[in-house]
């Protein structure tokens, strides 16, 4: 059985997007690139009801692409369960009332024990000070937190690839 991950709107963004003049979002943009043709059928993807959304926004033209890209992939659904944990992440001081839907984020892919959530927002999400606090809220509503991490932390390598998964 393949590890599953969560696709987060920042990384189907930076997917589609044109190159960025910005070096870092350029880099991040071809690391974006290079997960997405070398690494993603190794994993079962998902996404869900609220990067649909989130996604279908803005420019028209870059909306249809961004949707195009995750068309194939299971939708997860937003479910009480997901939106209490989602509460309870900003209420017991894990994420700022203004990352609520950061915070759905993270609850739906816990929520349904997915084993990574990708992204490249790193201040609400992958972000090392935040995911200590969201882990142990997590555990205090009996969840395990996916991992969640940047196209970079999830490249795997050679002796990676050697290893079975479990």
């Amino acid at each position: 059985m393949k590890p599953t991950v969560y696709l987060e709107t920042s990384f189907i963004s930076y997917l589609v997007a044109r190159p960025s003049r910005d070096l870092i979002v350029a880099a991040q943009q071809e690391i974006t690139s290079e997960w997405w043709e070398t690494r993603r059928s190794l994993f079962e993807l998902y996404v869900s009801e609220l990067v649909l959304e989130e996604s279908g926004r803005g420019d028209q033209d870059t909306a249809r692409k961004r949707l195009l890209a995750v068309e194939e992939f299971p939708i997860l659904s937003v479910d009480q369960e997901s939106l209490q944990l989602a509460e309870l992440f900003i209420t017991r001081g894990g994420l700022p009332q203004k990352a609520s839907a950061d915070a759905l984020h993270i609850a739906l892919a816990a929520t349904q024990k997915i084993d990574y959530l990708l992204t490249w927002n790193c201040s609400h999400i992958a972000n090392a000070e935040i995911q200590k606090r969201l882990t142990s809220i997590a555990r205090q509503a009996h969840r395990d937190l996916p991992v969640l991490c940047t196209p970079i932390e999830l490249m795997g390598g050679e002796e990676y690839e050697e290893r079975p998964h479990r």
